[in-house]
């Protein structure tokens, strides 16, 4: 049995901050082919998760805080911001669950920031066409730039 605590979360936190991707995962699934993959995510301020669905393979996903603050940005299919959910557990805003073929990312507001993290298994890389084309890709610093000027 795993127990999520305090510690673990810190640990988790301490490698995300080292992270240069500013986030790091502790995977609790034990195969990648499992049927479930459940992860927590720890996710600092800065770090860019382009927006993307999970269309291919079509798979649910759903973010639980555990700790700090963060928003779910939802996208239509033209790149037009359509929902903004601000998940904290200070504020009784704990959730989404993001059906499958959504355009979403998220902004991470708080240091410390970990979520639990729920995907169908097994684990697929994201297929080039479930990034949005409408988003910077992760190299391109003047477009990532621009994207938290706009949604932070």
């Amino acid at each position: 049995m795993l127990i999520i605590n305090k510690l673990l979360l810190d640990e988790t936190t301490a490698k995300a901050i080292q992270s240069e991707r500013l986030r790091m995962n502790y995977n609790i699934h034990k195969q990648l082919e499992d049927p479930v993959n459940r992860m927590l995510n720890a996710l600092e301020p800065h770090t860019y998760l382009r927006p993307h669905r999970h269309w291919t393979p079509p798979k649910t996903e759903a973010y639980i805080v555990l700790r700090g603050e963060l928003d779910v940005l939802i996208f239509d299919d033209e790149g037009k911001l359509i929902q903004r959910v601000a998940l904290n557990p200070e504020i009784d805003n704990y959730g989404v669950d993001i059906p499958a073929g959504v355009w979403h990312s998220m902004i991470v507001k708080q240091s410390g920031t970990v979520i639990y993290e729920l995907k169908e298994g097994p684990f697929t890389p994201l297929a080039p066409e479930d990034f949005a084309p409408w988003s910077p890709e992760p190299n391109d610093e003047e477009g990532i730039k621009a994207f938290f000027n706009q949604y932070s």
